[in-house]
């Protein structure tokens, strides 16, 4: 699974719970782009979460 290579997030586990209160396993993925992001020697292609994408921690190549 993708996971942030700037701030780490990755998938959240919990419980996803019925109307009539049965639980089973639930799994939330974040919203993580491969984007090819300018680094100093160059571009490199990583995975990304957008929220590090829209606050400026990373620049688009």
């Amino acid at each position: 699974m993708a996971k942030c290579a700037i701030c780490q997030r990755d998938a959240h586990f919990g419980n996803k719970v019925s109307h009539s209160h049965r639980r089973s396993n639930k799994m939330w993925s974040n919203n993580v782009k491969h984007v090819r992001v300018a680094v100093p020697n160059g571009t490199k292609k990583m995975y990304v979460c957008t929220s590090c994408l829209r606050s400026g921690l990373v620049e688009r190549a």
